[in-house]
């Protein structure tokens, strides 16, 4: 037994004997579903640890914003520990899980390190999925995570300076040429955010090239962009994209991603830029698990939110594959959040011998986007519009959401600089270090 499994269970044991009612709970994943569940115990008779790669949480819906140069990813990520550290009940851990041994009810950490539960919440979140073309992640890269999104935002940024030196008409097309591949929100919201980086921040900079004539191409298999929402809604992001300059492509499908470009259909287009926001699939939380998993990953869940067999583990977010009323729920922060919150009801209520709530029920509070600048879409019940206000209630929205006073105000004062004057103020540049280990 290691030293941190000792102390773990040692800490535990001495909480129980003196409580008698402290069962350990430990959440994997520090993202929208993991840090709620972790928030919603806080004052809950359970000792709590949340482990996660990464010491922050990362506001996702912004994180095209960092990508395009309009925000810092300290604008949008908390440090877990900050976030709780008025949680005297509550540990963080930052750890690499490789994997659950459920007959000894332990989270594996590396090689020889485990950690046990009472108690497992799973939400470990998603990664791209490139449907089979592994091989296509080092010249496409998705949008999933901070360093994804400074991966995308050098490679956008370091294409114009690379253009501006390049003496060959063709090569400096395909230079200033992107696609993005997959028109659900990120999709429509990265090709909006780069048209306008081309064509209003970055217009006057250059002296050989031109950035507005930057050709970005958005990519989408169905026959429409945005399925998700209402068709007129969809249709009137389609126009304002195509008013941005963004050639929208629907009904193809992407059949190969090459250093000098992609296969769209039939058709090959010369680039040097393919950014990947065509779904996503779920983290291994399944195989360590042993459970039943859709084409995607995706733990096929109970009504109770739980691993099939286990009624102390709980799976939650994008790790979870949960139905209502005949439907697959989808992958969003509203409906981790919500399940965040209901899971923690469940295990208090245990915990107190209390009767557990009914099942899961997700409420739709609605669904919004935005196109580019002053634009986006709602549909929140009923009410289903597009246009300034709703691009204004998108903003109030996502930035309500954001943790901390600081990043609120700071996200805030970007954004109206960016409406007002069109700059955008992370315009930097920083080389990947060869051979350096982070």
């Amino acid at each position: 037994m290691t030293t941190i499994q000792r102390q773990g269970t040692a800490s535990r044991k001495n909480i129980q004997e003196k409580t008698k009612i402290a069962p350990h709970v430990v959440i994997v994943g520090g993202g929208f579903g993991g840090l709620q569940a972790a928030k919603a115990l806080g004052d809950q008779p359970v000792q709590v640890t949340i482990i996660d790669r990464n010491n922050f949480h990362l506001f996702q819906p912004m994180l095209y914003q960092v990508a395009t140069a309009g925000l810092s990813p300290a604008d949008i990520a908390n440090p877990l520990r900050a976030v709780l550290e008025k949680q005297a009940n509550t540990g963080v851990l930052m750890a690499e899980v490789t994997g659950i041994d459920i007959d000894q009810q332990q989270v594996l950490l590396g090689e020889n390190q485990a950690l046990h539960y009472d108690y497992l919440i799973v939400a470990t979140g998603a990664t791209s999925n490139y449907f089979g073309h592994p091989e296509w992640e080092k010249l496409a890269p998705g949008l999933k995570s901070v360093n994804d999104a400074l991966v995308i935002r050098r490679q956008v940024l370091s294409a114009f300076e690379a253009a501006e030196r390049e003496p060959d008409e063709q090569k400096r097309k395909a230079l200033l040429t992107f696609v993005l591949v997959g028109g659900g929100p990120t999709g429509v919201e990265l090709s909006g955010a780069i048209a306008e980086l081309a064509r209003q921040s970055l217009k006057g900079d250059f002296r050989h090239i031109d950035p507005t004539m930057t050709r970005i191409v958005l990519v989408q298999g169905p026959k429409r962009i945005l399925p998700s929402f209402p068709a007129h809604l969809a249709e009137q992001a389609n126009k304002k994209l195509q008013q941005l300059g963004v050639e929208i492509r629907t009904g193809l499908h992407v059949k190969e991603v090459r250093q000098d470009g992609v296969m769209i259909g039939d058709e090959h287009l010369a680039t040097e830029n393919v950014i990947w926001t065509a779904g996503v699939k779920a983290s291994p939380a399944g195989e360590w698990l042993h459970a039943d998993v859709d084409h995607d990953g995706r733990v096929k869940v109970q009504q109770d939110l739980t691993a099939p067999g286990h009624s102390n583990i709980f799976v939650i977010g994008d790790t979870a594959l949960a139905t209502q009323n005949g439907k697959h729920l989808p992958g969003l922060a509203p409906v981790a959040m919500q399940e965040a919150n209901y899971v923690a009801s469940v295990i208090v209520g245990r915990v107190r011998g209390e009767m557990p709530p009914a099942r899961f029920h997700y409420f739709d509070k609605g669904t919004l986007a935005t196109v580019g600048r002053g634009f986006g879409i709602v549909s929140i019940g009923p009410a289903r519009f597009a246009g300034l206000l709703a691009w204004l209630i998108w903003l109030f929205v996502h930035i309500l959401f954001l943790i901390g006073a600081r990043n609120r105000l700071l996200v805030f004062i970007q954004y109206a600089w960016t409406y007002f004057t069109f700059q955008r103020g992370t315009r930097v540049i920083v080389p990947e270090e060869k051979g350096h280990k982070p």
